[in-house]
């Protein structure tokens, strides 16, 4: 996996922020979806790329700015000959393993503090794992946790809107940590919704069961209860499995596929083939 010194940020593009909605309730944590124009007609962005933003800051080390990737969580569009990305950013924080000091995220408090007309600088276009195959008779196991769910709209939307005549099977698995929490699969801002009414598509709910005492999220559970379906597509050959989050969540589908598959030996060697034929891909955040 790339890390993110690794990225070019020398192409930069400017980008106007034309729309900024708080998505999540004002008790729960901060996410933001974010519209954004970017002012050069040369700039494209597809469903299956990220772009970086770049932030000026007095890092350590000398380092003008600080760089961070996102991906599009929209189907891109173009306005006046422009392109529009749309991305997820939730505000973060962290704090310090040594001092125990509480320190803002550098990136995501400065994107959610933009508002409509204000310009930020951006990079990209990069390259994300997630292709959508060729075959159309693939099955899918999409696992999207917080933010990592925007890819995933993207890919969907991409699929069922341009791709059309999906025959294999689509299995989304969303985790946050309440229903309040879940974008784009609620009752305010359910768009995936509307994809329920397709015969190859369905998405499962992985929620925390205390979610005010910071339970870990239930991933294994809502894997686990569909055991025998995901043992089936994982046992043919065209399934591909995508995953998208943060660092704990390998953790967590390791743990759920070696349960459902009846040892960590069969995950292991099952995973591996994944891996070796191109059908596994993660971006963790």
């Amino acid at each position: 996996m790339a890390n993110l010194s690794d990225y070019n940020t020398q192409n930069q593009y400017q980008a106007v922020v034309k729309k900024t909605e708080r998505l999540t309730p004002a008790d729960t944590d901060e996410v933001r979806e974010i519209l954004l124009e970017v002012k050069q007609p040369e700039f494209g962005c597809e469903v299956d790329q990220s772009f970086g933003v770049l932030v000026k800051t007095n890092g350590e080390f000398g380092n003008r700015f600080h760089h961070r990737l996102y991906s599009v969580a929209d189907l891109p569009e173009k306005a006046n000959g422009k392109t529009r990305i749309t991305m997820l950013v939730k505000r973060c924080s962290y704090v310090d393993d040594f001092s125990g000091e509480k320190y803002n995220g550098i990136a995501s408090n400065y994107l959610c503090d933009r508002r409509e007309g204000d310009e930020i600088t951006i990079t990209g276009p990069f390259e994300l794992p997630f292709a959508v195959p060729d075959d159309k008779t693939a099955n899918l196991i999409l696992i999207g946790m917080g933010t990592g769910i925007a890819p995933f709209r993207a890919f969907v939307k991409h699929i069922y809107n341009n791709v059309k005549d999906w025959k294999g099977k689509i299995r989304l698995f969303y985790g946050a940590r309440s229903g309040l929490e879940l974008l784009y699969l609620n009752e305010e801002d359910g768009d995936l919704t509307n994809y329920y009414d397709k015969e190859t598509f369905k998405a499962f709910r992985a929620l925390s069961p205390r979610p005010h005492f910071s339970d870990p999220i239930e991933l294994e559970k809502a894997i686990e209860e569909r055991a025998e379906e995901i043992v089936d597509m994982l046992s043919r050959t065209n399934t591909y499995v995508y995953v998208a989050g943060y660092e704990k969540v390998k953790e967590k589908l390791d743990k759920a596929f070696a349960n459902i598959l009846g040892s960590r030996k069969k995950w292991e060697d099952r995973k591996a083939e994944l891996i070796v034929g191109g059908k596994w891909a993660e971006v963790i955040y």
